[in-house]
């Protein structure tokens, strides 16, 4: 179920914006000679879109970026949060426009608004706004008033993956980098296919210690165990999950699988091996993440999860809120959470996944 009042105000801004292509596409990330223009004017009468920056041509950072990269370039904020453009891994920010995410028992009686479903960026123009729930980053103290575009990516470029801030990248209204950006290798976003098992993302080290650059206390004690958090992250697989990751071809076929072609990208995993193109499930060597189980935009699940973790089987999602179903990779409908592509049996709330050996 869609937004209807933020879809209009992103529909008028797409009519006026003016900037959803972009042409000379080379340098403009790259701080190369005449790619400034893009996003800045020289003075401040030769545009009438000056907003709370300095010679923006916007109203602020996050409705800039999205002149170009809402549904070109990447395409991660779509017109219809039902309709979404293909996946390229990060996910697609149009599921903060969702009314109801909630797919549960209590779904119709306790609805889940779409600001649940991701990083709720300031961007006014797109009919978005900071997160209503969360002051502060959670596990953090990164204010969400300031939640924008680039407070992740760095619009001038650098090195880094996805021109991902880090320790030399600091973001301009206070937000403070400890940690560095992650190794990793993306898709194509101008002219790569979407997201498969066998052309992703990879993730290779250190996006867990990213994401703690703001979620900093999920990963502050042994295998995450904080307050609300239960879940090991930034740990090496275990044996037993490690061989059931390999083994598990969905309900239909749940030991059926091999290591050469386990991958699945709903459910990724990091290892120095990982290539875009690579199909090998886990080895000794490979990490259980963040992102192993979240998108780093926003999905049409609460949490900005990969599936919606409040459904007991994959062809549930959507039905009850009337929301984008994710695609269910292994397509059966009563195909349980992709919680089991890692765990035989999924541990219940009594249980310390500390002590869980699969």
């Amino acid at each position: 179920m869609l937004n209807c009042r933020k879809l209009y105000g992103l529909m008028i801004f797409l009519l006026f914006a003016g900037g959803s292509s972009l042409e000379g596409l080379a340098g403009v990330h790259d701080g190369g000679v005449g790619a400034c223009n893009h996003c800045h004017v020289m003075h401040a009468d030769e545009s009438g879109l000056i907003g709370d920056n300095p010679l923006l041509k916007g109203n602020n950072p996050s409705d800039l970026c999205l002149g170009c990269h809402a549904t070109a370039y990447g395409a991660v904020l779509g017109m219809d949060p039902l309709a979404p453009p293909p996946e390229m891994g990060a996910g697609n920010f149009v599921f903060l426009l969702e009314e109801n995410l909630n797919d549960g028992p209590d779904g119709l009686i306790n609805p889940i608004t779409g600001d649940a479903a991701g990083h709720n960026l300031n961007a006014p123009g797109y009919g978005l706004s900071s997160d209503p729930t969360y002051v502060t980053s959670p596990g953090g103290s990164y204010s969400a008033a300031l939640m924008a575009c680039t407070s992740c990516h760095d619009p001038h470029g650098n090195g880094n993956y996805r021109f991902l801030r880090g320790p030399a990248n600091q973001e301009g209204s206070g937000g403070t980098f400890s940690y560095p950006a992650p190794n990793a290798q993306g898709l194509d976003v101008v002219a790569g296919a979407p997201e498969t098992n066998a052309n992703h993302v990879a993730y290779r080290s250190g996006m867990s210690m990213w994401c703690a650059n703001c979620h900093q206390d999920y990963l502050t004690s042994r295998h995450g165990m904080v307050s609300g958090f239960r879940h090991s992250t930034d740990t090496a697989l275990r044996r037993g999950h490690i061989n059931t990751y390999n083994a598990y071809n969905g309900i239909l076929d749940p030991t059926g699988g091999n290591q050469a072609t386990a991958y699945l990208a709903a459910v990724p995993f990091e290892d120095l091996s990982n290539t875009t193109d690579s199909t090998a499930g886990p080895a000794g060597s490979s990490r259980i993440f963040c992102l192993s189980c979240h998108r780093a935009h926003a999905s049409s699940g609460p949490s900005s999860g990969r599936w919606d973790f409040n459904v007991e089987t994959l062809g549930e999602d959507g039905l009850m809120s009337g929301s984008y179903p994710i695609p269910n990779p292994y397509t059966h409908p009563s195909q349980p959470s992709l919680c089991f592509k890692c765990h035989k049996k999924i541990p219940g709330p009594a249980i310390d996944p500390v002590e869980i050996q699969n």
